[in-house]
């Protein structure tokens, strides 16, 4: 099982490893959740020949940290941008798209303030971050109409304000959406903006 020393302990993450693929995916789950939770958008993304990799933030799956607790955003942000690299050097060439779910798209933009991608991401924003600036790389944003946890408005505004941002929202949807009867739609439309770049 790979992992790196992080900035609080070692870091777990997994590779869904495709054979000739077309672009590379480095993805941040939500908190309490995992990298192990992922395996079917995997084999999805894995179809359209795009390759990802999941960390396991500390105190998450089989990182190390105390179980359930989060730590600093600058911290989450390290690992990912350590595994964004890590990614880089074993694909190099290949176009990245950052993406993060919740917490994870909290961690993608922060890890955006230093690094740049060709692509990005956004699931489940939550509102403290909606507002944001994303710097560089073309932005995908898809958001569940239903999420009690980052309600839409907010993201809906932060859209709009935005030029070339595509936004997709799901009705009867909320706030995992690669975990809810929608997960179909939603990861095709990833995979179609992955391809697009």
């Amino acid at each position: 099982m790979p992992f790196f020393d992080g900035a609080v302990g070692r870091v777990h993450y997994r590779r869904w490893q495709v054979k000739a693929p077309r672009a590379v995916m480095v993805f941040l789950h939500g908190r309490g959740q995992h990298s192990g939770q992922y395996h079917r958008f995997a084999r999805t993304l894995g179809a359209a020949e795009i390759e990802l990799w999941a960390i396991d933030f500390v105190g998450h799956g089989l990182s190390e940290g105390e179980e359930g607790v989060v730590v600093a955003l600058e911290s989450l942000a390290a690992d990912a941008s350590n595994l964004l690299s890590i990614a880089r050097s074993e694909r190099a060439g290949l176009r990245v798209v950052l993406a993060g779910h919740s917490l994870g798209a909290a961690t993608t933009l922060a890890v955006l303030a230093n690094s740049s991608v060709d692509g990005v991401v956004l699931c489940g924003t939550p509102r403290s971050i909606a507002g944001t600036a994303v710097p560089g790389g073309d932005l995908l944003v898809v958001h569940g109409v239903d999420d009690r946890l980052a309600p839409i408005e907010p993201v809906r505004e932060w859209v709009a304000a935005r030029s070339g941002v595509v936004f997709h929202e799901y009705l009867d949807a909320g706030h995992d959406l690669l975990h809810e009867p929608v997960q179909a739609q939603v990861t095709a439309d990833i995979v179609e903006f992955v391809l697009s770049l």
